[in-house]
């Protein structure tokens, strides 16, 4: 059963997970950081410090924090829409890389050895 949990665990797919994940929990701090402390106070300046989390209903001893759920439908699509501009940003960048070198296919000796031979036998048969 070792052997087996040994061989499932360093499978290709699952380290390539793990990686992806440990890049994607420090890729979240650096978003995370990037809405609370530039984009979000930016966009309270733009709105005049609107801010929905203080918000609530309360009936009887339970509160009904709906201002908390409006306020994280604007934090998800401030790091949506931030998300979006970078990973729009690396694709316009890898777009330009595509269509500044194209691809040549490397040709084989004996393909061109072939090609030759094609082009000789073309060239008699006129």
């Amino acid at each position: 059963m070792l052997q087996e949990f040994k061989k499932f665990a360093l499978k290709g797919n699952v380290l390539d997970l793990a990686v992806a994940v440990v890049i994607g929990a420090a890729f979240g701090k650096i978003v995370t950081s990037l809405v609370e402390d530039i984009i979000t106070p930016t966009v309270g300046l733009l709105m005049g410090g609107i801010n929905f989390s203080h918000l609530s209903l309360t009936v009887g001893k339970a509160a009904i924090k709906y201002g908390e759920f409006i306020q994280s439908i604007v934090d998800f699509l401030i790091i949506a829409f931030s998300i979006f501009l970078v990973v729009r940003f690396f694709n316009r960048f890898k777009k330009k890389e595509e269509n500044a070198a194209p691809a040549v296919p490397e040709v084989d000796k004996k393909e061109e050895l072939l090609t030759e031979i094609r082009d000789l036998l073309k060239e008699e048969k006129k």
